[in-house]
């Protein structure tokens, strides 16, 4: 979906003015501002309900453009934005001083991205800067992957919505710690582990720890307000019906294995054959069982392989503890 010019330039307006814009990207929509603006930052923050501790992913315009905001690029970081960019790979190296401590967390690395996506790119050009964007949601909530869902969820504290169609990725970027030239995976996403090994040409490991926060690692995130409940998939159709039982308002995500068992519960949604269909509507289908009603959400976790590895740690953080204050 194209925008008209003159919504790209009010957007880049926007952003020099200190404001915040919705921009569309291949993963999900973010929630834009001037990363050079420590006031725009704060109001990234504020607007998200976001603990200042959670660092931002910087987006640029360019592969090109990654020793402006990074003091060290070593060759296989290198190598993964020529191969990668523009793509749904974030990149962690260690700040440059344009990049303020407001953005990073306090942390001296900094996350870097080139969005694949034609007016994400167009804006960049017409903004000339680096855009600080997470995701366009309340902090710890279901991503959007539609303008409307931005709309919905954060209304008018967003100063203009950029409306660049439908997500085509779904899932947030994969993010690599790249400060060394040993990278590993801190969050799985749109580029697979796969992929990152067949273009290094060795094994990358995929941390469940790590010395570096990033976003996306807090245990309970992309969550609806439904609680989710994950189980082995011989033993979904059993916890479906003892739910019911308890007296809960039942959504399903019934994977292929079960397309055909019958399933008698408040909602059900279909999991597609394709992980990159799956992927993509991963998190509309928990948006649309909030809607439905559902207090309650039973799922199975996919192969942990290709975009698999990423729905899977989706899922179990969407299933994961919820603060009780």
């Amino acid at each position: 979906m194209r925008a008209a010019i003159s919504d790209i330039d009010k957007a880049a307006g926007v952003l020099r003015a200190g404001g915040l814009v919705a921009i569309p990207t291949e993963t999900v929509y973010g929630l834009g501002a001037n990363v050079e603006d420590v006031a725009a930052v704060a109001r990234v923050f504020q607007v998200k309900g976001r603990p200042p501790s959670h660092p931002l992913i910087v987006h640029i315009g360019s592969a090109e453009q990654l020793g402006e905001w990074v003091t060290v690029v070593p060759d296989t970081a290198r190598l993964l934005a020529e191969r990668f960019w523009p793509g749904p790979l974030t990149l962690v190296l260690r700040r440059g001083p344009r990049v303020p401590l407001e953005a990073t967390g306090g942390l001296e690395t900094v996350a870097v991205r080139v969005p694949d996506h034609s007016m994400a790119l167009a804006l960049l050009s017409a903004f000339g800067g680096g855009v600080a964007a997470p995701s366009a949601n309340r902090f710890g909530s279901v991503s959007p992957t539609t303008a409307d869902h931005v709309r919905a969820e954060l209304g008018d504290a967003v100063d203009f919505v950029l409306d660049g169609g439908p997500c085509q990725v779904g899932l947030e970027s994969t993010i690599v710690d790249a400060t060394s030239e040993t990278p590993s995976i801190l969050r799985p996403g749109g580029v697979t582990r796969e992929e990152l090994e067949a273009a290094l040409g060795s094994q990358v490991s995929v941390g469940s720890t790590s010395r570096v926060r990033v976003p996306g690692q807090h245990p309970s995130h992309y969550a609806p307000r439904a609680r989710v409940v994950l189980v082995e998939p011989e033993a979904l159709l059993t916890e479906v019906e003892l739910a019911q039982e308890a007296g809960h308002r039942v959504g399903v995500i019934l994977p292929p294995s079960l397309a055909d068992a019958p399933v008698k519960t408040h909602a059900v949604v279909a999991v597609p054959r394709s992980m990159a269909a799956y992927a993509r509507r991963l998190y509309g289908f928990l948006r649309d069982l909030d809607q439905l009603g559902c207090d309650l959400i039973v799922a199975s976790l996919p192969p942990e392989e290709g975009l698999g590895l990423a729905i899977a740690n989706r899922l179990r953080r969407a299933a994961g503890p919820r603060s009780t204050t």
